[in-house]
């Protein structure tokens, strides 16, 4: 495929990987181009997505992001979501309070019911993998105030900063989702997968091709309590 969203993406997960593997040498990265480099046995490893919303890129929609994560021993630890053309920059890191261009923002001091969310999603299409995704996704839609589509890797951060509610999604790659748990931990709200466990990357199934291509659902609320009634919904 030589479309111009590929020869872009390859390009700068090239630049990423060249500057980490010069300045973290004994560090594992692992991409959305070129999958896994590095020490099979890594402490330390690079999630890389250079530009997730490659529909919104092509087609200059403001929403596209790169996200950046860093992993201790498969745990996100260091999480980046960048916007370059709107220059919004959210950056989460474990025990630290997340910032967007510098400026700390919370998402928790909101209660709101499921009833009157706005629960973000990328496309109606991520969740017709199998009949049983779509059945609980429709339930949760069904109980949200509105479903809103088309926002990307965007929507997390804009939790993050108490914006939106929520985001439910599915089919997402192991590079959708790391760098979005610190920025979402950092700033109060809640992110696991739809059985309420935390999302994990262990350099195992990193490394692994049969493994890193694994899909993922992910259920991103603004809270714990908001959290708790997305995941009965979910059921």
């Amino acid at each position: 495929d030589a479309s111009p969203v590929t020869v872009a993406d390859r390009a700068a997960e090239m630049a990423m990987r060249k500057l980490i593997e010069q300045t973290f040498p004994d560090h594992g990265v692992f991409g959305e181009e070129a999958g896994y480099s590095g020490a099979p046995d890594a402490s330390y490893v690079w999630i890389l997505d250079p530009i997730d919303g490659t529909k919104s890129f092509i087609t200059g929609k403001p929403l596209f992001v790169t996200l950046i994560a860093l992993t201790c021993e498969g745990k996100p630890c260091i999480g980046v979501i960048d916007q370059p053309v709107i220059g919004e920059r959210w950056v989460g890191a474990s025990g630290h309070p997340t910032t967007c261009n510098g400026e700390q923002v919370r998402c928790d001091d909101v209660e709101v019911k499921l009833t009157d969310a706005y629960v973000f999603a990328t496309t109606p299409k991520m969740f017709d993998g199998s009949p049983e995704t779509r059945r609980r996704f429709d339930a949760m839609s069904s109980a949200c105030r509105e479903v809103l589509y088309g926002c990307d890797g965007f929507a997390y951060g804009l939790v993050a900063s108490g914006h939106a509610d929520a985001v439910c999604e599915a089919d997402l790659g192991v590079y959708d989702a790391a760098a979005l748990v610190p920025v979402l931990e950092g700033a109060g709200g809640v992110i696991t997968d739809w059985q309420g466990e935390s999302l994990r990357f262990d350099p195992s199934i990193l490394v692994n091709p049969e493994t890193s291509g694994d899909k993922l659902t992910v259920l991103a609320t603004r809270n714990g309590a908001l959290h708790k009634e997305a995941l009965l919904a979910l059921e």
